[in-house]
Parts: structure tokens; C-alpha cells; sequence
């Protein structure tokens, strides 16, 4: 497999994109949102997990996203939700720290307030 860059250097998102959940909640809005992150220079890959369920009622509404507290090692969460339905992804950076980590949090979250 070889590996796709664009003008800047930086991997096409798609690439970035693993594990063995690749449909992301919210449909067009979900994968702008991924494709988003994923342009990060920190982001090395997204990993979905499965789609789960809050509860009772409307299924629609508006997409939501939230990058969560770094681990110990830089690595993230992202809280997708929409309507009752709400996914947890896995982001994994390049970074070192708990202090970097929170750092490209910080610019993840500015990037989701824009849309």
C-alpha cells in the first residue's frame, strides 16, 4: 500500500481513518467532522468504535462533537452525537505527553466550534 500525501505533505484523510468500525454517526456531517481532525498535522489516525444508543426519542437533530481529556500518552477521545445516537472515537497523535495532548485538544475543540 502506498502512501497518499497532498501539496502540503500531509495524508489524504481517508488514510487515516481505521479499526473495524468504519461508518461514523451523522452521516456527510460525521466524515466533514473526521475529515476535520483528521487534517491535523498531530493526528496519526481516527479509530470509531460502535454506534450506541442513549434512549428513547427523536433520532434526528443537529451533530455534535467533543474532543475529550488526552491520556497519559497525548491520545484523545472524539464524542460524536446526534439525537439519541452517540459514537466514541478513537484520536491517536503523534505527541508524547499529557500536557501536549491537551494542547492539540484545545485546537481540536476551536475547530469543531467553527462549523
Amino acid at each position: 500500500m502506498t502512501d497518499t500525501t497532498n501539496s502540503n505533505g500531509v495524508r489524504k484523510p481517508d488514510l487515516k481513518l481505521g479499526g473495524s468500525h468504519t461508518t461514523i454517526i451523522g452521516g456527510r456531517s460525521g466524515k466533514k467532522v473526521v475529515s476535520l481532525i483528521s487534517q491535523h498535522p498531530s493526528v496519526k489516525k481516527i479509530i470509531p468504535s460502535v454506534i450506541a444508543v442513549k434512549g428513547k426519542g427523536n433520532s434526528g437533530g443537529k451533530l455534535t462533537g467533543r474532543v475529550q481529556r488526552p491520556d497519559d500518552r497525548g491520545n484523545m477521545r472524539l464524542l460524536l452525537s446526534r439525537g439519541t445516537s452517540f459514537q466514541e472515537l478513537r484520536i491517536v497523535t503523534n505527541v508524547g505527553s499529557f500536557e501536549e495532548g491537551e494542547h492539540v485538544m484545545k485546537e481540536l475543540n476551536s475547530l469543531l466550534s467553527d462549523i
